[in-house]
């Protein structure tokens, strides 16, 4: 699922595939550590967030959004 920022945030694209690969960056981390993610992906003005099969969108829509909100307001 695609997440839009209000601006751009990210000068290069980053991508995850692992919680160990996202433990160096805090928004990536915060995403992982919800559970049922498999790969975070960011770059200029949006995250996309892509889950497993058995995890339901429902479970993890806000707590996303809480997390790219605390990014957000940590970084200005």
């Amino acid at each position: 699922m695609k997440f839009v920022l209000p601006a751009r945030i990210f000068a290069r694209p980053l991508s995850f595939a692992s919680a160990q690969e996202a433990a160096a960056h805090p928004l990536a981390a915060a995403i992982f550590a919800l559970g049922g993610v498999y790969n975070v992906f960011m770059v200029q003005d949006f995250v996309t967030v892509n889950k497993l099969p058995d995890v339901a969108w429902e479970t993890l829509l806000e707590p996303i959004q809480k997390c790219i909100e605390d990014f957000l307001l940590s970084n200005l």
